[in-house]
């Protein structure tokens, strides 16, 4: 759980963006409930209900943060027949909807050693709960109760986390000349990222093929010439291509969940 002798950390990851109040409902409601803690904003710039994304961007991100509680609301099923949990993990606490976001980061986390569905009332926002805003109506003050060390136990029934939800698994396949892996994810700066393992770069020259394009297969962004393709093991330790100055994504014309072929030349 949190630390005694630190204020307890609730992060937040969404898909609301910033120019709405979506995100200030949240943080207000943390506030109100739990003035101590402690409120770190992973990102809400989230492709709107890309939960592979959200999931991506979460997995990658909380084992850097304080141990804490983290919420995640890519929900494009909010107000439907699927549940809202809360994870126990190794490494923290996780809340939000039961649709596969959750999951790659409690594995991150260490794994899942307890799950609860939050059902019970109580522990939501009062006195009405909008069908919509999940966020700010459940997820957020079930995480200030967390936060403030109540047993997650309280918040509903325990769920077997074999029944959690979790996103297909994304397609890797390595031959005698290289590897196909999915684009699990693009960044801000437009590097592709793959599914696939660092490791499946090791053996492969100094010259490579990446989606029939030529490419450099390096360790920084400087080792390939500016609008140039290099392939390199990112800060995830999967696969990335990247442009220097450029964008990877624009040249490769590619969107997450395309297949890229990485090849000797």
């Amino acid at each position: 759980m949190v630390g005694m002798h630190a204020p307890p950390c609730v992060s937040l990851t969404t898909d609301y963006g910033l120019a709405d109040g979506f995100v200030a409902a949240c943080h207000g409601v943390l506030a109100r409930l739990a003035p101590a803690a402690r409120v770190i904003d992973v990102t809400h710039l989230v492709p709107p209900a890309d939960v592979r994304r959200g999931a991506a961007v979460l997995a990658q991100t909380v084992a850097y943060l304080p141990v804490g509680v983290h919420v995640a609301v890519v929900d494009p099923g909010v107000g439907t027949e699927r549940r809202g949990i809360a994870l126990a993990t190794p490494g923290g606490l996780l809340v939000g909807p039961d649709n596969g976001l959750l999951l790659p980061a409690a594995e991150a986390l260490g794994g899942v050693t307890h799950a609860v569905a939050l059902t019970d009332p109580e522990w939501w926002l009062a006195p009405t709960v909008s069908r919509t805003f999940h966020g700010r109506d459940v997820f957020a003050p079930v995480a200030a109760r967390l936060a403030l060390g109540a047993p997650l136990a309280g918040a509903g029934p325990v769920v077997d986390p074999a029944t959690l939800v979790r996103l297909p698994e994304p397609v890797v396949r390595a031959d005698a000349a290289g590897f196909t892996a999915e684009v699990l994810t693009v960044d801000h700066f437009g590097n592709v990222q793959l599914a696939a393992p660092g490791a499946l770069l090791d053996g492969l020259p100094a010259r490579v093929r990446v989606a029939g394009r030529d490419a450099v297969h390096g360790h920084t962004f400087g080792d390939a010439a500016p609008g140039g393709l290099v392939v390199y093991v990112d800060s995830a330790g999967l696969v990335a291509v990247a442009v220097p100055t450029g964008r990877a994504v624009d040249v490769l014309t590619v969107s997450p969940g395309d297949l890229v072929t990485v090849t000797s030349p």
